[in-house]
């Protein structure tokens, strides 16, 4: 509790799941051919080959029996038997402002959440707490599986129903602003105040609670990257300058002025002999948890993988889509950086405490409400084609 009583996040939106924790790399990449390629180089392995290939954990192996993650077509059968293609990847954020492709299988993954694959869908909005200062929370639409804090989804059940709100927050709100948040509001006025400790200030001030969901709402769509896509003015864009090299020239091994390096007084970031500017220093400094997102961004794309694994199945050259992706996260991460002296003014007092949530009976959320919902409206298949029981 801060010396102004701001009521902590985890009060706020109760029900909390732990971040998934997936147990081996290769399912995971960020094309989506690649993870179809290393499951049919795992499939055409045998015996001892593809117990090896698959990484086995404590948690899984080929004879682990689990069911279907819920929303997924996946087989059921142990894995040292199946055959056939694997589920089609999913888009699924790997890392801060790094969207990466997953296959969607219960059997590939020590520990999947599947509560929070039940309420995934087009109206979910999650929340993932980062343990940053600068950045304490992310909101994604898509599936977070980054090895950070707790999960947050915005909503109990699909469909946008049921927010995971502490019930009468918003009522009492609305009795103190004179009019109404809705849930999104709400989670906007908390990706905008949030502090480091992850106490959340709530206003009385209508006119300061309007700029602070302005403000969210801009971090939640920069964030989240769907409709609209961001851009800079003019004469801020960042543009490909030089073509990027091959791919293998961009690896470590590769080309020895092939690395990853920015000059700040030029603006330019260097990938090889490829150029790409204007690159604002903002979006260059851009750090979550101490590591540079860029750097973090192009590793994961141009590490090799360790020989003999199914992570070394990887592109043969480098996509145009990635380099799509890098020219917008540049500019999201440059966005973001406008928007963080307008939050530094927010930094205000919480008029709402802690205490008068307690008084008024929001606090603290009954028990029911830190717990996943009841969203089962069908059967889900189990371990080897059988039928969940529920």
């Amino acid at each position: 509790m801060t010396r102004d009583d701001a009521p902590p996040l985890a009060d706020l939106m109760p029900w909390s799941v732990a971040p998934l924790r997936l147990g081996r790399a290769w399912p995971t990449a960020p094309d989506p051919a690649s993870p179809k390629a290393r499951w049919d180089a795992l499939l055409k392995a045998e015996g001892p080959g593809r117990e090896a290939l698959f990484e086995p954990t404590r948690a899984r192996t080929l004879q682990s029996a689990v069911g279907q993650l819920p929303g997924q077509s996946t087989g059921t059968e142990r894995l040292a038997r199946a055959e056939g293609p694997c589920a089609e990847p999913v888009r699924v954020l790997a890392a801060p402002f790094d969207e990466r492709w997953l296959i969607p299988d219960h059997r590939l993954i020590d520990t999947a959440r599947p509560e929070l694959w039940r309420v995934a869908d087009a109206r979910q909005v999650f929340t993932v707490e980062t343990g940053d200062a600068g950045t304490p929370l992310l909101a994604t639409a898509l599936l977070p599986t980054l090895r950070t804090g707790r999960v947050r989804p915005l909503y109990r059940r699909p469909g946008g129903t049921e927010p995971n709100l502490a019930p009468g927050l918003l009522d009492l709100l609305a009795a103190r602003l004179g009019v109404r948040p809705t849930a999104p509001d709400m989670l906007a006025w908390i990706l905008a105040t949030a502090r480091p400790d992850l106490t959340v200030p709530l206003t009385d001030d209508p006119a300061l609670w309007a700029s602070g969901v302005d403000l969210g709402r801009r971090a939640l769509w920069l964030m989240r990257r769907d409709g609209e896509r961001p851009k800079l003015p003019g004469g801020r864009r960042p543009y490909v300058r030089a073509p990027l090299p091959g791919l293998s020239r961009l690896r470590p091994g590769g080309d020895p002025g092939a690395a990853l390096h920015y000059d700040r007084d030029e603006e330019t970031l260097h990938l090889g002999e490829g150029r790409i500017s204007p690159v604002p220093p903002e979006a260059w400094d851009h750090e979550v948890a101490g590591v540079r997102v860029l750097d973090a961004w192009f590793a994961a794309r141009t590490a090799p993988g360790e020989p003999g694994t199914l992570a070394a199945i990887r592109p043969a050259a480098w996509p145009q889509s990635w380099t799509s992706e890098l020219l917008e996260l540049i500019t999201v991460l440059a966005l973001l950086a406008e928007l963080r002296p307008e939050r530094a003014g927010l930094a205000v007092p919480s008029a709402v405490t802690a205490a008068e949530l307690r008084q008024e009976g929001v606090l603290p959320a009954p028990e029911q409400a830190r717990r996943p919902a009841s969203v089962l409206d069908h059967h889900e298949e189990g371990p080897e084609g059988q039928f969940a029981l529920l």
